[in-house]
């Protein structure tokens, strides 16, 4: 038992530690000399960095997919928490369900930023604003980190919620 609450506690912290990184790193759409994500935009030739600001189009969707990460690394946060909480007040036999809840928020948040950001990269990326021309890259580790995260707070969230609670 007390092999499986550990391999749980470091899956959790690993979800968490991905929300951390996609949400904070610079890496979500990348090219040959530059990389954006939802918070600006750096040009590497130079290593200039710009702020993504309401100038840009649809910079409501950035906000959207900036919202939803920060909410999703909140909730994965809470959800371990709750979880250490629930080890010493549930029951033996009870379900940590709780801590699923909050965890599947989690995986809501995470799954809605990425969505957002699939569907409007294109438009995302035309705005006349950015030092350079960002319209030819590619979706980079940040991105691709972020949906991995998705997975990992589902698992995590319906392992929550088969779990019960032992000696």
């Amino acid at each position: 038992m007390l092999i499986l609450l550990a391999f749980i506690i470091v899956f959790h912290i690993t979800s968490a530690a991905l929300l951390f990184i996609s949400t904070i790193d610079n890496a979500w759409w990348v090219g040959d000399n530059f990389s954006t994500d939802v918070w600006r935009t750096c040009v590497t030739n130079t290593s200039t960095c710009t702020a993504i600001t309401d100038q840009f189009n649809d910079y409501q969707s950035i906000q959207a997919v900036q919202a939803a990460m920060i909410l999703s690394t909140i909730f994965c946060c809470v959800a371990f928490l709750v979880f250490i909480l629930q080890l010493f007040r549930l029951k033996q036999g009870e379900r940590f369900v709780l801590t699923s809840i909050i965890q599947l928020l989690s995986c809501l948040c995470v799954m809605i930023a990425a969505s957002i950001y699939t569907d409007r990269h294109e438009e995302l990326h035309k705005s006349n604003e950015y030092n350079v021309e960002v319209s030819q890259g590619q979706y980079g580790y940040s991105f691709i980190l972020a949906w991995i995260a998705f997975a990992f707070t589902l698992i995590s969230g319906v392992m929550y919620l088969v779990l019960r609670k032992r000696k």
